[in-house]
């Protein structure tokens, strides 16, 4: 019996949304055909790479990132706006991804932002591939907003981090959700945590470092030295992780509730932290579990 088309819906997420990758993966080793696919931030990022047929190379790319260089590519800058410019990331992407205009890509493909100025979700069906990519993954305050004629863009996980209002149908698909917010207890891989802890040491260094530069420009409010509370102690990555999650959390469980997507795949928020690339091949084994799961489900 031939397997219905699928369309695919993938969440933001931060680090997390590298889990899509694994349950692409896992779809396709079943045997479903993937025919159209919607996502908002990492979900427009790894959405967008698939569509464009280039998600070998990307998994491949983001992995490498896991054992070398995340900090290489990450170009801060201390504007108001945001802390990382993002340039170097999809320049180094241009090398091996073609941006392609959005209408010509292999299926259909939407991304989601917010546009701060007009207040309004904007959905990308047409144009460059990155420019929609770059405008859903600018996380509010991290990456800096993108400028338009008449707006100012930010990540559509703001208004819509499941958005399956803006997927196409197909007749007789089969609506598949993959939400990396899910309020469920992190599943452990099969594969061992020995490289991933390695992995995390180092980047942990570089994160306290680039700690350390924003608590020179980042105002405290007084002169003197604050008493060692447990906000004091959360970072300031943390604190823009636990802002957004549960902003995002409610309205995408309204979105869920109102849809009612054939097959959901949920991966749990506490998983991995928004901004832990060093996590990739764990994210992508978590992906790949939480499809087996509930294909194994859906199949029965």
């Amino acid at each position: 019996m031939m397997k219905p088309l699928v369309t695919l819906v993938l969440s933001g997420g931060g680090a997390r949304g590298i889990a899509h990758i694994g349950v692409i993966e896992e779809l396709e080793r079943r045997g479903y055909e993937i025919a159209s696919v919607a996502g908002t931030s990492m979900g427009a990022l790894v959405g967008g790479v698939y569509a464009d047929g280039a998600l070998d190379p990307f998994r491949d790319w983001m992995l490498s990132l896991d054992k070398r260089k995340i900090f290489s590519l990450v170009d801060f800058t201390w504007s108001r706006m945001g802390v990382v410019k993002g340039d170097k990331f999809f320049n180094k992407m241009r090398d091996f991804i073609p941006d392609t205009p959005i209408e010509d890509l292999k299926i259909p493909y939407a991304a989601v932002a917010v546009d701060l100025i007009n207040n309004k979700e904007v959905v990308f069906r047409k144009g460059s591939l990155f420019d929609a990519i770059r405008a859903s993954v600018s996380i509010p305050s991290v990456l800096t907003p993108v400028k338009t004629t008449d707006g100012l863009l930010i990540d559509g996980g703001v208004m819509n981090n499941i958005p399956i209002d803006h997927v196409k149908r197909i007749p007789g698909d089969l609506l598949v959700v993959v939400n990396v917010n899910a309020s469920i207890p992190v599943s452990p891989t099969k594969n061992s945590r020995k490289e991933a802890d390695k992995q995390k040491r180092a980047y942990q260094k570089k994160v306290e470092e680039f700690q350390a530069q924003l608590q020179k420009i980042l105002p405290h409010g007084s002169s003197e030295k604050p008493s060692p509370s447990h906000e004091d102690r959360m970072s300031y990555f943390n604190l823009i992780d636990k802002t957004i999650s549960l902003m995002t959390d409610h309205m995408a469980q309204m979105s869920l509730k109102y849809f009612s997507p054939d097959m959901l795949i949920e991966v749990s928020r506490d998983s991995c932290g928004t901004f832990d690339f060093f996590k990739a091949r764990e994210m992508i084994e978590m992906g790949r579990e939480a499809a087996v799961l509930a294909l194994d489900k859906l199949e029965t």
